[in-house]
């Protein structure tokens, strides 16, 4: 795919007979058209030199360099260049007095005043003064243009390039080029590539090719003859076409053909007389013959054949107007809506760019404070107080202690600073760029143009034609288990059947419930007998041991006879059995 040279779309790096934007500050910004002249120019031994506030910068020393980098200033002779041979006076007559005096050039003149070198002087940097060099770009060329008309700002067309859905391949209508911020913002939206046409006899084709383009039409003549250099020299002129029209009366067609568009741009005073413009079909009116009775004759629309829309016949298309007064918003709506234009709905952009920024202001920053003894804040009022105090104490006991000699000294060499240290310790450890009060405000001055902006939409027009063609491609009647390819009597039982179905269903669910509820209500006899046999027998154990304690506390001879056994039990395994018994009572 050809690729456009345009620094717009590939930056590269900066080059000869190229835009570069120059960041002198924050507001202000400089286009500047790179040149690379070998010798002297303009009185300059450099070349081409940019003059501004910060110091002399040679075209030479921001060919080659990264985009973004620091270019230094140089050492620029800028006062021989205006020293011109002395001439004396002519009379009145228009005789001269005298030849003209040549000056001698000095051996220690400057390049300027000497013969002229062959190529041009090496430049040197300056002790002082900077600027940035920058990649062109369409927010930066918003702000540094020269202004021929309002301009639409960065807030406004990037809302507006959003809401007509631009796109790469696109193909755009812009009416009033103006200034060119909108032209080279749609631009760079569509691009995708250049259509790769050479010859003009086939750049009348190109509209079909399938890139992205921008249609821009312009009625003051001295403002397209303007737009067209600065397209020309930007390379943007595969891409944007320009046109010298009045849009209200002569349409929106490129050289007698349709550009397609699928999105439109009016930025002109009366939207509403451009309107009949975009419409897909216009109708003519036609008048029968008279009759013979003297009635009027009768008046008949009929599409006028003739007629070429400059919109794209198979899809939707989106409109946007730019107008600054509200009663221009209301004629051109009322056009709009006439027009068959829906989605009709009015925008207004209000854009605030915040400052943010640290303020330092007071005793809070230490850099700041210098020898100031008042304290910021209560905090630091009662800290100084509680080591005040801590210090008194501390040299009271060191005075009553007999083993310290010298209190003073000893109070110096324990405590380094014994004057007050809040100041020091008020001191921050953070960096210089995040000391202070943290500070947002919104900007004083705004640079914008406040428009309405009005968007609509005419959909796409489906005829007879289309619906066979999207019948034949996607055929209907075919499907099964649709309704819509199914007789009426052939949807009643299908209905039936689906209800049946949903009878049956309800029915084993009751079917199922009720076994088990009646399984709940009959528990098992198997379970139940088991049940009963265990609880017996639990029974019976518990009987039998309370008879044997019952029997252990009556009965002495039973207590000796157990007594007697568990002596010899004790004996076999080496135990004492008095001991036994002593340690059992």
């Amino acid at each position: 795919m050809p690729q456009s040279a345009s620094p717009f779309l590939h930056m590269g790096q900066p080059k000869a007979n190229s835009l570069a934007i120059i960041h002198l500050s924050r507001d202000r910004l400089q286009p500047l058209y790179l040149e690379e002249i070998d010798g002297e120019h303009d009185g300059y031994a450099e070349g081409a030199v940019l003059n501004t506030r910060f110091g002399s910068f040679p075209h030479s020393t921001f060919i080659g360099v990264p985009w973004g980098s620091q270019v230094r200033a140089s050492k620029v002779d800028t006062g021989s260049r205006g020293r011109k041979p002395q001439q004396k006076k002519r009379k009145r007559d228009g005789q001269d007095e005298a030849e003209p005096k040549t000056t001698e050039v000095d051996e220690q003149s400057t390049p300027a005043e000497g013969e002229q070198k062959a190529g041009a002087k090496q430049a040197v940097a300056a002790a002082s003064g900077f600027v940035h060099i920058l990649a062109p770009s369409p927010e930066l060329w918003t702000m540094s243009l020269p202004h021929r008309t309002q301009v639409v700002y960065t807030p406004d067309y990037s809302y507006i390039l959003q809401r007509i859905r631009a796109r790469p391949g696109s193909k755009i209508i812009e009416a009033g080029a103006g200034s060119g911020s909108f032209t080279h913002a749609s631009a760079r939206a569509v691009y995708n590539g250049v259509p790769g046409a050479t010859d003009e006899g086939s750049r009348l084709n190109s509209i079909d090719s399938g890139k992205g383009q921008v249609f821009s039409f312009e009625f003051n003549e001295p403002r397209y003859q303007s737009m067209c250099k600065e397209i020309s020299s930007h390379k943007l002129d595969d891409i944007v076409r320009i046109t010298h029209r009045d849009v209200y009366n002569d349409g929106f067609l490129v050289d007698g053909q349709s550009p397609n568009a699928e999105a439109v741009f009016l930025d002109v005073p009366a939207p509403w007389q451009a309107l009949p413009n975009l419409v897909r079909r216009r109708y003519k009116v036609l008048e029968d013959e008279p009759t013979a009775d003297g009635q009027p004759p009768a008046k008949r629309q009929v599409v006028d054949d003739g007629y070429v829309s400059p919109l794209n016949p198979k899809k939707s298309v989106y409109l946007c107007t730019f107008s600054p007064c509200i009663e221009q918003v209301t004629r051109t709506i009322s056009t709009m809506r006439q027009l068959g234009w829906m989605d009709i709905e009015t925008v207004d952009v209000s854009n605030k760019r915040i400052n943010v920024n640290r303020e330092k202001i007071g005793l809070t920053v230490a850099t700041e404070r210098g020898m100031a003894q008042t304290p910021v804040d209560v905090d630091e009022a009662v800290g100084r107080l509680r080591k005040i105090e801590a210090r008194v104490r501390e040299h009271q006991k060191a005075i009553h202690d007999p083993e310290i000699e010298d209190a003073d000294a000893y109070m110096r060499d324990t405590y380094e600073d014994p004057a007050d240290d809040s100041v020091a310790e008020g001191s921050s450890t953070l960096p210089p760029f995040m000391q202070g009060r943290l500070v947002t405000r919104t900007e004083a001055d705004v640079r914008t143009h406040t428009s309405y902006l009005t968007f609509a939409v005419l959909p796409r027009e489906w005829t007879a034609e289309d619906e066979a063609a999207a019948l034949a491609k996607w055929p209907c009647g075919k499907e099964n288990q649709v309704i819509g390819s199914l007789d009426k009597n052939a949807r009643k039982q299908q209905k039936r059947d689906m209800l049946e179905a949903k009878r049956k269903k309800k029915s084993a669910n009751k079917e199922r419930k009720g076994e088990k509820g009646n399984k709940a209500a009959e528990p098992d006899q198997t379970d139940g007998d088991v049940a009963t046999d265990v609880s017996i027998n639990q029974q019976q154990q518990q009987n039998q041991s309370q008879a044997t304690e019952l029997d252990k506390e009556s009965n002495p001879q039973l207590k000796r006879e157990r007594g007697s056994e568990d002596a010899t039990d004790h004996g076999a395994s080496g135990h004492d059995p008095k001991r036994a018994r002593l340690d059992q009572s």
